[in-house]
């Protein structure tokens, strides 16, 4: 695979090592190439990216791949329901940072009610009709199809999570902020989506855990934590790819810039350290809840671990990050990071960030 090429990004282009001590992405959907024709074929018939470049650029984020190794045994349709959301938020997401007339802060929260309403109640006719309408028509269709009332109240939720994590994000940009490190900490999750991604991963893979339960205090820390080391490591492979923007990108490296000055070289290892402390939260935890919980909740657990692995290969993979448009015209096919892991934590400190928004996280140890 070629790895990446072009200006070289101010953290580099090989990454720190991760800590990681789980199986490390290798399980993969056995029908993975199947999955991904029908998934083709759908994008296609839909014609959800409005050109060709366009079309490249959003299947360049690798969502088949991902999604394969976060659910390696689930439900073929549930996870071709998944990525088929994925290529279609991809879409979207393209579309809020394109800076075209309609995407200023307003007119994006603005369309995120009326698209939380379409997918709560299909029919309600509150989106203008394009083509991001009708392939969202046949998504919310599908997902009626497929899910269970309560697994649809929960995809509601997740959806309605990310895109108020999106509009936050671009109500920020458009005023020129820069989130201190406690806001962006309690809002990471929300903007990249871990409540909508864990959705579909219960459904595919069949988990289902009593409601008292997954939204006990304990499980949805270790949820949160699962989904702050993604926003962690989607932060470092995208680094490149927003790098050329006048107004600095909201990931975690820009965020401690702002806060402790220097360059994004000198504050990767505080944001790696960072990382890694809510990775070592999470394994404690998950070993706790393992112990004390059932056969059910062990499933669910076993899935979060799913979820950092998969993604850590999916997006090492991604031609969308590892060969990022401000640096190539089209994605290059095969373009990939090279990665390494570690077995501890860079920083070994077993106690809480002064970060109190996910401080609260490591209560969950003793309770």
């Amino acid at each position: 695979m070629p790895a990446p090429t072009g200006r070289e990004p101010a953290i580099g282009w090989r990454l720190p090592p991760f800590y990681c001590p789980d199986e490390r992405g290798e399980l993969l959907h056995p029908e993975v190439e199947k999955i991904e024709q029908r998934a083709l074929a759908w994008v296609d018939e839909f014609d959800v990216y409005p050109n060709a470049t366009e079309r490249a650029w959003g299947l360049a984020c690798n969502a088949v791949d991902y999604s394969c190794r976060m659910a390696p045994r689930g439900d073929q349709d549930i996870l071709l329901l998944f990525i088929l959301w994925n290529y279609w938020a991809t879409a979207l997401d393209d579309w809020h940072d394109s800076g075209d007339e309609g995407t200023g802060a307003a007119d994006i929260t603005d369309h995120s009610a009326r698209l939380i309403r379409a997918i709560e109640a299909p029919g309600s006719s509150m989106l203008p009709q394009s083509r991001l309408t009708a392939s969202l028509d046949d998504l919310v269709r599908r997902s009626r199809q497929l899910l269970s009332p309560y697994q649809l109240r929960r995809f509601g939720e997740g959806a309605r999570d990310w895109l108020l994590g999106a509009s936050w994000q671009t109500a920020n940009t458009e005023r020129g902020v820069m989130p201190a490190l406690n806001d962006f900490a309690g809002m990471r999750g929300s903007v990249n989506g871990t409540r909508f991604t864990m959705t579909f991963v219960e459904a595919a893979e069949g988990i289902h855990l009593a409601p008292d339960v997954l939204y006990s205090a304990p499980v949805q820390a270790l949820t949160d934590a699962a989904g702050f080391v993604v926003s962690c490591d989607n932060d470092l492979f995208s680094f490149a790819k927003e790098d050329h923007l006048e107004v600095p990108d909201q990931n975690l490296v820009n965020v401690l810039v702002h806060a402790r000055g220097g360059t994004p070289a000198d504050v990767l290892p505080e944001a790696v350290a960072l990382r890694d402390r809510a990775m070592s939260l999470f394994l404690r935890l998950r070993a706790r809840l393992n112990e004390e919980g059932d056969a059910e909740l062990r499933r669910y657990t076993s899935a979060l671990g799913y979820y950092i692995t998969g993604f850590i290969e999916g997006e090492r993979t991604a031609p969308r990050y590892a060969s990022p448009r401000n640096r190539h015209p089209l994605p290059v096919p095969g373009a990939a990071f090279e990665i390494s892991y570690r077995d501890t934590p860079s920083d070994p400190d077993p106690g809480p960030p002064p970060i109190p928004s996910i401080a609260w996280w490591w209560d969950q140890l003793a309770a």
